[in-house]
């Protein structure tokens, strides 16, 4: 090990001492994120300037970082699923029937595709606005690997039709799913979730005392999953630090340069429709700067971990603490907006890839019956994208082979993938937001003494007992 990872690695254990002397000084849960935010930032720059782009050091001194980084999400991802079971099965007991449940999955599906049908209205608009075309863009060496890859991958894309995508969905084996070891395993999970509490409220009246027995060990079990959902989020700041240190060290500022273009068109598209999100809460009656500022820790995470499916435990805390969501709600939005209709990767992204494509297969990127196919198609392949890095491409992949386009063209965005990623991921997040808040709006459920609370995510408060 050289001197300077040993360097490196002293700065960052330094950096997480500092945000672990604010936890000690009680510092809110949101300060904490964001001096993770800023750390990350700093030392990832401070890295590419004193050892240059590509360097070896960095990529040693990154995997390390990793242990802390990628170990977050990780600890994270191992609460999605308990989390999802416990929440689900307990809400449906609570709602004591279907209807309910009928009306929550149908009104958070409805807003999901609906915003996924703007997003890529949005897309479109803003590749348009800034001209942006794949006509004279170089490929380098990666560039033509990551075609390759991507043309490789189109066969299992094109063998997707919708009607075995929503298959994918119906789980098979409850128990792999578990595992997560499927594109689709949150939504197999969920489903299997319903019919154990609908099977659970079918011997209710029949069999009183095993609904009892069955009803005290869901409610022990959600208790125990929650305690373990806080004691994993309070290492937010750390992994926030780390994986925002990865992501800048680690970028390549030339190749964002040369694409400086999408990027803008990109971040323009995505904060237009951060913008519609927040006029969608207008419309159903809530105030949307309070909205906003209750969710930003959680888009933080999402921004920097590049992860909608890791970003679900927050995500759902945020919901019920802070906006007043009822536990079931927040978590049919959380998980289903983790995989159906992302505004981001399976919406904007899409959209204009196409447009941007289109002028290379002498296509009028304006043309009216290429616009409304256009849109058609990405509403109705915006089903079971991944929640994780690389659901975009798949969105992408889906889109583009339904419209007869070259896939291998994506692949010159390789360089700037990871910086597009962050606020994709973001928007997808706060998507799924979007459709829990508007549902236990509409439906009445919404605890307005939460909403208009000051309270943001705030783990502080538990820490004290531990």
């Amino acid at each position: 090990m050289t001197l300077g990872i040993v360097t490196n690695l002293a700065i960052f254990v330094g950096l997480i001492a500092f945000l672990y002397h604010m936890q000690n000084k009680h510092y809110s849960f949101t300060k904490r994120v964001f001096a993770g935010l800023g750390l990350g930032i700093a030392f990832g720059a401070a890295l590419q300037v004193f050892y240059g782009a590509g360097s070896e050091v960095i990529k040693t001194s990154i995997e390390y970082f990793d242990i802390v980084g990628v170990g977050y999400v990780r600890l994270l991802q191992m609460i999605i699923i308990p989390l999802v079971m416990v929440s689900i099965i307990s809400a449906i007991l609570k709602l004591n029937g279907g209807t309910s449940l009928g009306k929550i999955s149908s009104l958070t599906l409805g807003v999901l595709i609906v915003t996924t049908m703007i997003a890529a209205c949005v897309g479109i608009l803003m590749a348009n606005l800034f001209g942006l075309t794949a006509e004279g863009l170089t490929s380098g060496a990666a560039e033509m690997a990551r075609a390759k890859s991507l043309e490789s991958t189109l066969s299992n894309v094109e063998a997707m039709s919708f009607a075995k995508l929503v298959i994918e969905f119906i789980p098979a084996n409850p128990f792999l799913d578990m595992t997560g070891a499927r594109r689709t395993s949150t939504i197999a999970v969920v489903i299997f979730s319903i019919f154990i509490g609908l099977s659970a409220t079918g011997i209710a009246k029949k069999k009183p005392e095993i609904f009892a027995q069955f009803e005290g060990f869901i409610k022990v079990t959600q208790a125990i999953v929650m305690r373990m959902v806080t004691l994993v989020l309070r290492l937010t700041p750390f992994g926030v630090l780390a994986l925002m240190t990865k992501v800048i060290s680690g970028s390549n500022y030339t190749d964002i340069v040369n694409l400086a273009n999408f990027v803008f068109a990109s971040y323009a598209a995505l904060i237009l429709m951060f913008m519609i999100h927040l006029a969608l809460v207008a419309i159903v009656g809530l105030n949307p700067v309070r909205h906003f500022k209750k969710i930003i820790p959680v888009l933080a995470f999402a921004f920097t971990s590049r992860t909608s499916a890791g970003s679900i435990p927050m995500n759902v805390q945020t919901q019920e603490k802070c906006l007043g969501v009822p536990s079931g709600i927040a978590n049919f939005s959380a998980s289903f907006g983790s995989t159906i209709g992302q505004n981001g990767c399976a919406g904007i992204y899409p959209a204009m890839l196409a447009v941007m494509i289109a002028p290379t297969v002498g296509i009028n990127p304006m043309d009216f019956g290429f616009l409304c196919t256009l849109v058609t198609i990405i509403t109705v392949s915006s089903f079971g994208v991944a929640g994780i890095g690389g659901g975009a491409t798949f969105a992408a992949l889906i889109v583009l082979s339904a419209m007869d386009m070259p896939v291998a063209l994506a692949g010159l965005l390789i360089s700037i993938e990871p910086l597009i990623d962050m606020g994709r991921t973001a928007l997808n997040v706060s998507g799924s937001i979007t459709a829990g808040v508007i549902t236990s709006k509409v439906m009445g459920e919404t605890d307005m003494a939460i909403f208009n609370s000051d309270e943001t995510i705030n783990l502080d408060g538990e820490e004290s007992a531990a």
